[in-house]
């Protein structure tokens, strides 16, 4: 059965386990710019910029999985690394039981800010 809802303040109910963790992270992703807008985007909390795709997250039972997109990802590889974090080609976990890695998310969402910028250049 697939949970249905129309924007984060409902998505976020899903979780609550992870409430404070989901609301610290979508705060701290409006942090970075006044013109970032959010939508649900493959049923999951997302965030565009500019018109354009800039990060998803979503809420899972051990794990937040955070999609900066392939580039957002390459870039990070190392912080990844170096903090121990799973990571794929698009995404990345950041596990519920430790503390969100605010500054790391804020490198990334800047990093992807800076990238639709050039894009739009």
């Amino acid at each position: 059965m697939k949970n249905t809802f129309e924007n984060i303040d409902e998505y976020i109910l899903l979780f609550p386990d992870i409430h404070g963790k989901l609301e610290e992270l979508r705060k701290i992703i409006h942090a970075q710019n006044n013109e970032i807008e959010e939508y649900i985007g493959y049923q999951m909390p997302a965030f565009r910029y500019k018109s354009k795709p800039l990060v998803y997250f979503a809420g899972y039972r051990k794990h937040i999985g955070f999609y900066p997109g392939a580039e957002g990802i390459k870039h990070f590889e190392n912080d990844f690394n170096i903090r121990k974090y799973k990571f794929s080609k698009g995404a990345v976990q950041f596990p519920v039981n430790e503390d969100l890695p605010l500054d790391l998310i804020q490198k990334i969402v800047l990093f992807r800010i800076k990238e639709i910028d050039q894009k739009k250049s």
